[in-house]
Parts: C-alpha cells; sequence; structure tokens
C-alpha cells in the first residue's frame, strides 16, 4: 500500500505527498482535498510510468489479477 504523507503550511493549506512515487505533491485547502488530488496525480504518473515502460512501485502488482 502507498502511504500518503501530511503537512500543514503556516497559511494553513494541506500537502500530501506520496514519497514512493517521485513528484507526487498536492496542495488542498483542507487534508481531504490534498489526500484527493494526491492520489489523482498518483494514478496519473502510474499510468503514464507504464505506457511509457518505465517502472512502478510493486503495490501496483496487486491490483490487477489474470482471470
Amino acid at each position: 500500500m502507498l502511504k500518503i504523507k501530511f503537512d500543514r503550511e503556516a497559511d494553513g493549506r494541506w500537502i500530501a505527498d506520496i514519497p514512493e512515487l517521485p513528484g507526487v505533491l498536492a496542495y488542498g485547502s483542507t487534508q481531504t482535498e490534498a489526500r484527493q488530488k494526491a492520489i489523482a496525480l498518483a494514478l496519473e504518473v502510474i499510468a503514464d510510468n507504464l505506457a511509457h515502460g518505465e517502472p512502478v512501485p510493486a503495490e501496483v502488482d496487486n491490483l490487477f489479477a489474470a482471470a
């Protein structure tokens, strides 16, 4: 499972970061908004990496099973 780390800026904005996916960092006015944005960005990064044959976190392999 990919972990989301949270931090809060001095101005009150929330930051959500997924360390296993470099560049996945999102801001939100609430922790929930930052989380949702980080997840959406993480899915985009994973899809792009898969499309270009680049590595993805091992956790992605557990999302699908052959029928």
